[in-house]
This record gives C-alpha cells, sequence and structure tokens, in this order.
C-alpha cells in the first residue's frame, strides 16, 4: 500500500513540476515574443516623420569605402537599431515569428578587375 502511495505522490510531483515548467516557458516565450498583429504597420521606429522611406546607395561610393573581401549587410527587417545597417535583430524576429528574414549583403570581391 505504501509502494503505491509514494508512487502515485512521484507521479504527481512529476506532473507538477512538468505542468510548471511548460507554464514558466510559455510565460518567457509570450514576454520575448510579442507576435506583430497584421494591423500593425511593420516599421516600428525608423524615421516615421517621412511619408515613405526609401534609400539610394551609390555603387562606387561603396566600393570606396570597402576594402577587398570586406561586406556590409543591410536590414531588411526594420528592427535594427543601426538602420540602414543589419545588426542581427531579425534572429529575434524570426524566431518569434517564424518569419526567414534576413539582411542584404554587399561584398566587395577580393580580386577587382583592372580598367
Amino acid at each position: 500500500m505504501t509502494d503505491s502511495l509514494s508512487v502515485r505522490q512521484s507521479l504527481i510531483y512529476s506532473v507538477s513540476a512538468v505542468a510548471g515548467v511548460g507554464l514558466v516557458s510559455y510565460i518567457v516565450y509570450r514576454y520575448r515574443c510579442r507576435v506583430p498583429r497584421w494591423d500593425r504597420p511593420i516599421n516600428p521606429s525608423i524615421r516615421k516623420d517621412e511619408k515613405k522611406v526609401g534609400d539610394v546607395f551609390d555603387i562606387e561610393d561603396l566600393m570606396k569605402t570597402l576594402e577587398p573581401g570586406q561586406k556590409i549587410s543591410l536590414c531588411r527587417c526594420w528592427r535594427s537599431k543601426k538602420w540602414p545597417y543589419c545588426d542581427g535583430l531579425h534572429k529575434d524576429h524570426n524566431i518569434c515569428t517564424g518569419d526567414n528574414v534576413g539582411p542584404v549583403n554587399i561584398i566587395r570581391k577580393k580580386q577587382s578587375r583592372q580598367e
């Protein structure tokens, strides 16, 4: 009789512990991953005073700033604190939303053509 009682108590403790861990995990997930609703804008904070945000990059100017073999990563998720440059915040965005967005990488080749 005491064996079945101790098995029952162990089972109750185990189920309670698993339920507690699951609840805490869910709360942490919901806090960290505030999934955006579709009626909210994609751009949360970048240059909101402008009617439309658009940028032009001169490729020759970019090539002057890059050494051969270097790269520039440009943000496409609108979450970067260093916008228009990527700072990796798309990783959290992807985890929370199931999205697969990443940066635009501009790479200068190590061998440039001589004209």
